[in-house]
C-alpha cells in the first residue's frame, strides 16, 4: 500500500527501481555489512560479507509500457519482502532491531531522498497526529491514585463534561472500565481504557460510601484549542497556534464574540498572530482566510496527480466587517500559516508584519496503512492567489521587524509619508512562477534577505501592529496588493 501511494501520488515521479534501492538502504543503516546495489538497471542485489555470494538477488518486475505507475507496487513489495526476509535470517542486528524498526528505517531512507516532508508514522505516532489534527474524545474526568495508593479515583472533573452530567463526583472510586479492573499501579492503562472513538460509550464501575453502581458515559469529541483572543486598547488580538480541526470555528467565534462584546464601533482593528505557527490542515487555513474575505481565491494547488490541481476559494462573509487587519508572522510561520498570510496580504485585506516566513509550500496527503501507521506523502505544492510558489520563497512582510527598533521606526515614518518600503521586494516575490521557481535560488535567497527570517519579537511586532492601526494613512500605504 505504501509503495502504491508513493508511485501514484508523490509530486515527483520516481522509478520503482530507485524506490526499492532506497528502501533497502534502510537495512544498511541498521546492519552496515548489508550493501544494496542496482546491477544492470534491472536487478537488485543485497550483498553481505562476501560480495561474490550476495544474500539475495532479484530481477525487478517488468511492466507493460502503458501500465499505471502504481501497478508496480505489488510485485515490488513482494520483491522487497523476500529481500528483507533474507536479510533478517542472516543478520543478528536486524533481529535485535525488530520488524517495526526495519520498516521505519526503510521508510526513513526512502523519504530522505524524496523530499523534506514526506515521512512514515508508526501506529503510536499516527494516533498522536490524529489527535493533534481533529482533537480527542473527552469524558470530562481525569483519574488518579487514591490516598495511600488505595484504588483509582476521579481526581479531576469538568463541570460541563459527560461524567459530571451523569452524577460522577470527585473522589469516586473507579473499580473497572468496561468490565476491566483498574489499579493505581498502572494509571496509564486505566486512562487508555477510557479512550475510544467519538460517539461511543464506556461503562465505569464506581464505588461511593460503600455503594457500587455502573455509569454509562458517551465519549464526546473535544477539538484541540488552537485560538486565544483578547481585546486591548480597542484592538482584537487573535493568536492562532496551529490549524487543526475546528480552528476556523474558533476564529469565527472569537471574531463574532470580540466585536459583539466591545461593540463594533469600539474595535478599530484586528491582529491575527501566526508567529510560531507551523501549519496544519489546508482546509482550515482556507476557512480562516475566508473569515476575513468576502470571497475570491485564497490559494491554488498543483501536482502530478490529477486531484492535486485545485483552486481554493473563500466562502465569506468577512466576519471582521472590513476592519483593518494586521497579520504577524516570523521565521517559524510555515505551511498553512503562510497560506493565510499570503492570501490576506496579496488580496489587500491585511498588512503582513514581521519577518520572512519558513517557505514550506508542499502539501502532504495522509495515507492510512494496514498496521495502523500513516504515510505523509508530499503530493502537491501551494501557490498564492497570483500563482507564485510559497515553497522556498515564503511570504515577505510589508513591514519588517528583523533589523531592530531603529530600522522599524524609519520604515514606519516612510509609511506615514505614503511610501511602501517592502513593496518592490514583495512584487518580485509575487512575480516568481513555478515549477521550478523561475528565479535562481541565489536570487530567492537575496529577496528573503531583505527581511531575513527571525523569531518573533513581541515588543517590536506588537508596536508595529499598533502603530499601523493608529495611523490609517500608514496602514493604507502598507497594503501591497
Amino acid at each position: 500500500m505504501a509503495l502504491g501511494a508513493v508511485l501514484e501520488r508523490h509530486i515527483e515521479r520516481e522509478a520503482p527501481a530507485r524506490l526499492a534501492l532506497w528502501s533497502l538502504r534502510g537495512l544498511e543503516v541498521l546492519e552496515p555489512l548489508l550493501r544494496p546495489e542496482l546491477r544492470g538497471g534491472d536487478t537488485l542485489v543485497l550483498a553481505g560479507e562476501s560480495p561474490e555470494r550476495p544474500l539475495a538477488s532479484r530481477a525487478l518486475p517488468a511492466l507493460p509500457p502503458a501500465a499505471a505507475p502504481e501497478a508496480a507496487a505489488a510485485p515490488l513489495a513482494a520483491l522487497l519482502a523476500a529481500m528483507f526476509e533474507a536479510a533478517w535470517r542472516a543478520s543478528p542486528p536486524l533481529r535485535r532491531a525488530g520488524p517495526e524498526r526495519m520498516l521505519r528505517s526503510a521508510f526513513e531512507e526512502l523519504f530522505d531522498r524524496l523530499d523534506p516532508y514526506s515521512r512514515y508514522l508508526t501506529p503510536e505516532e499516527a494516533r498522536a497526529a490524529r489527535l493533534q489534527r481533529i482533537g480527542q474524545t473527552d469524558l470530562g474526568l481525569r483519574l488518579g491514585a487514591g490516598r495511600g495508593g488505595r484504588g483509582v479515583v476521579v481526581a479531576a472533573l469538568s463541570p460541563a463534561g459527560a461524567a459530571a452530567g451523569a452524577g460522577v463526583r470527585l473522589g469516586d472510586r473507579v473499580l473497572a472500565v468496561d468490565g476491566v479492573p483498574v489499579s493505581p499501579r498502572d494509571l496509564g492503562f486505566a486512562a487508555t481504557l477510557l479512550e475510544g472513538p467519538a460517539d461511543t460509550e464506556v461503562e465505569l464501575r464506581l464505588e461511593r460510601d460503600g455503594r457500587r453502581r455502573a455509569v454509562l458515559l458517551r465519549r464526546l469529541l473535544a477539538p484541540p484549542a488552537s485560538v486565544r483572543s483578547e481585546t486591548r486598547d480597542g484592538v482584537l488580538w487573535l493568536r492562532v497556534a496551529a490549524f487543526a480541526g475546528s480552528t476556523d470555528e474558533q476564529v469565527a467565534g472569537a471574531l463574532l464574540a470580540g466585536l459583539a462584546s466591545a461593540g463594533a464601533a469600539a474595535i478599530r482593528g484586528v491582529v491575527l498572530d501566526l508567529r510560531g505557527n507551523r501549519g496544519g490542515l489546508l482546509s482550515e487555513a482556507v476557512a480562516v482566510a475566508g473569515a476575513f474575505l468576502p470571497g475570491g481565491t485564497v490559494a491554488r494547488t498543483t501536482g502530478r496527480h490529477p486531484d492535486a490541481a485545485r483552486v481554493w476559494e473563500a466562502s465569506g462573509p468577512d466576519l471582521a466587517r472590513g476592519l483593518p487587519v494586521v497579520v504577524l508572522v516570523d521565521g517559524r510561520s510555515a505551511s498553512a500559516a503562510e497560506i493565510v498570510a499570503a492570501a490576506l496580504g496579496e488580496r489587500g485585506r491585511a498588512v503582513v508584519v514581521g519577518s520572512a516566513t519558513t517557505g514550506k509550500g508542499l502539501i502532504q496527503a495522509v495515507v492510512p496503512l494496514p498496521n495502523g501507521g500513516e504515510l505523509l506523502i508530499t503530493w502537491s505544492q501551494v501557490l498564492g492567489p497570483g500563482n507564485w510558489p510559497i515553497q522556498s520563497v515564503g511570504v515577505l512582510p510589508a513591514v519588517c521587524t528583523s533589523f531592530g527598533a531603529q530600522a522599524l521606526a524609519e520604515d514606519l515614518a516612510r509609511l506615514r509619508r505614503g511610501e511602501a518600503p517592502g513593496g518592490a521586494a514583495i512584487a518580485r516575490v509575487r512575480a516568481v512562477r513555478p515549477p521550478p521557481p523561475s528565479l535562481p535560488a541565489v536570487d530567492i535567497a537575496a529577496l528573503r534577505a531583505t527581511c531575513p527570517p527571525a523569531e518573533g519579537r513581541d515588543a517590536a511586532d506588537g508596536a508595529a501592529a499598533q502603530a499601523l492601526l493608529d495611523a490609517p494613512g500608514a496602514y493604507t500605504a502598507a497594503l501591497v496588493p
